[in-house]
């Protein structure tokens, strides 16, 4: 377990420092060209850029404390810091999808224009190359290590193909003289951003407020009990996360005339036996007499 998590952490932080440097360089080239054009759609996608950044950042950090091993005051380890800094994430870009979309409407309201220029064009070339890269080298690790912060970036990187592909068709549509479409792709932008908030956010909540394990898991539990013919009945199966891990709680009945070594081996087989599915952190069994 301690080898996983060491492994775990290292490719974490490796994806937040790749995400930190490309998206850097994305946000330098998108903020200076938008600045130059005055585009509402190439800025909201370069604030997009800056929050990558820090959501970069955060999956860096995030890896780095949940690669701890477990000590004596957070004795399952430090998982829940993935999920942890996974939420503060999805906070702010649920505050910069609402300050984009202000953005937007104003621009629609005021009727701004921006200029037109083929600097737009290539910057959006460049973007959705960068981030065809990243998002095929982030799922492909955050699949092999199922990490949400890996995977929250994935999306992200997904995500910002489709905007700035978005951002694109506004850039042509102005090359026509259709600005108002600008203020609309950046109302868009700031919808699709709060809508992947939304989902982190979710995803984040229900691990760290001990979301149980899914049914299919527990039924896979009761399985192997029913395997164990000194195994009266169960009484009851419990779980709670941590991190991407569960700890399973088990309570079943043996004969009450059982010696302790007896209902000790039992107990000791049963948890080395579900210990071998998938996100097992930890396993107690308790055994209770009939």
């Amino acid at each position: 377990m301690t080898t996983e998590i060491s492994g775990r952490s290292k490719q974490t932080k490796k994806i937040g420092i790749i995400g930190m440097v490309g998206n850097l360089f994305l946000f330098i080239i998108k903020i200076v060209i938008s600045l130059i054009t005055k585009s509402q759609s190439m800025l909201a996608d370069s604030i997009n850029s800056a929050t990558d950044i820090l959501s970069s950042l955060m999956t860096f950090v995030g890896g780095k404390i949940s690669g701890n091993n477990s000590d004596a005051n957070h004795n399952y380890g430090y998982g829940k810091a993935e999920y942890v800094f996974s939420l503060i994430i999805s906070l702010i870009m649920g505050y910069l999808a609402i300050k984009i979309s202000a953005e937007g409407v104003t621009s629609l309201v005021e009727h701004n224009i921006f200029e037109f220029s083929y600097g737009l064009v290539i910057v959006c070339l460049i973007t959705i190359c960068t981030k065809f890269f990243l998002y095929k080298h982030t799922i492909k690790i955050g699949k092999e290590t199922e990490n949400i912060l890996i995977l929250a970036n994935a999306s992200d990187h997904k995500s910002d193909m489709l905007v700035t592909a978005s951002v694109l068709v506004g850039v042509l549509a102005a090359n026509l003289g259709i600005y108002w479409l600008d203020g609309v792709v950046a109302i868009c932008i700031a919808l699709k951003i709060l809508f992947d908030a939304t989902r982190i956010f979710t995803e984040s909540y229900a691990v760290l407020i001990d979301k149980s394990m899914s049914e299919t898991e527990l039924n896979k539990i009761h399985e192997i009990i029913k395997s164990f013919e000194n195994i009266d009945h169960v009484d009851k199966v419990t779980s709670k996360a941590a991190g991407k891990s569960f700890v399973v709680i088990i309570k079943v009945s043996v004969d009450g005339n059982m010696t302790v070594n007896e209902s000790h081996e039992i107990a000791g087989k049963l948890k080395a036996e579900v210990m071998k599915l998938k996100d097992i952190y930890d396993v107690v069994v308790h055994i209770n007499p009939v």
